[in-house]
């Protein structure tokens, strides 16, 4: 067991966080140019049957759960580099989240773009964005039930950067009708 540490630490780690000795740090990006970047993530909120009726067709007592979810998401994302510690902290020039409301599974799928014209890419703060508009809803709707489920939350498209364009083939597809005027 001994021998297979000391093998993976010397070999050379494709942890951009991680330094030599495997120890966190923060990436240099101090030689990077800006260029515009853009990520998009999905997280979905699911509820029961009932739940999902009464949020969906008459509200819940809180307000509207869209509006205060959107906002959320748009707070969290520009205070990512407060939230997560090796991220760094950069200008937004645009975040915007799509809810689509899902019948046949009693569900709410959001979407969330976070973009920017920065030296680093904006994958965390789309999916802190994603996270941030479902615990909102996850709030506003807890007095109606406590068994709501936030699931799948994952980074859906990002281009920009030295890697250029990443797009995630599980979900890209399905997803692409509803931000594909974000993709432009």
């Amino acid at each position: 067991m001994r021998k297979i540490s000391q093998k993976i630490i010397k070999s050379p780690n494709p942890f951009t966080h991680l330094d030599k000795d495997n120890k966190a740090m923060m990436v240099d990006v101090s030689d990077k140019i800006k260029t515009a970047r853009a990520a998009v993530a999905a997280i979905k909120v699911v509820f029961d049957r009932e739940t999902f009726k009464k949020v969906t067709e008459s509200g819940v007592a809180k307000g509207d759960i869209f509006a205060v979810s959107k906002i959320a998401a748009i707070m969290a994302a520009k205070k990512t580099a407060e939230l997560i510690p090796l991220c760094h902290p950069i200008f937004l020039s645009r975040c915007d989240v799509k809810f689509i409301v899902e019948k046949k599974d009693n569900s709410i799928l959001i979407f969330t773009l976070a973009k920017t014209s920065e030296v680093t890419g904006v994958e965390m703060e789309a999916i802190i964005a994603a996270q941030s508009a479902a615990a909102a809803i996850y709030d506003m709707c807890k007095a109606v039930s406590k068994k709501i489920k936030i699931t799948d939350c994952q980074l859906v498209y990002k281009s920009g950067g030295k890697s250029g364009i990443f797009k995630n083939e599980t979900i890209f597809e399905d997803a692409f009708e509803y931000i594909k005027d974000w993709l432009t």
